[in-house]
């Protein structure tokens, strides 16, 4: 017989069993779930763009120092 594992959350230093949840709360454990990931998926991409401006900038100071010389 498979052993059937409990997921919990920790909310406030307290944790639930999911499985216990209401269906409202269980619902608003996933919309934080999903959340939670656009705002690693958008941090990936802050960081992606921050890479690209240093890039543009290094590229910039080595133009204008190519200029003055």
């Amino acid at each position: 017989m498979a052993e059937q594992q409990t997921q919990t959350i920790r909310i406030d230093g307290k944790d639930y069993d999911t499985a216990e949840l209401s269906e409202a709360a269980r619902n608003q454990v996933v919309n934080l779930r999903v959340t939670d990931q656009e705002i690693q998926r958008l941090q990936q991409q802050v960081a992606i763009a921050q890479t690209a401006r240093r890039a543009y900038a290094d590229a910039l100071k080595a133009e204008l120092e190519r200029v003055e010389h």
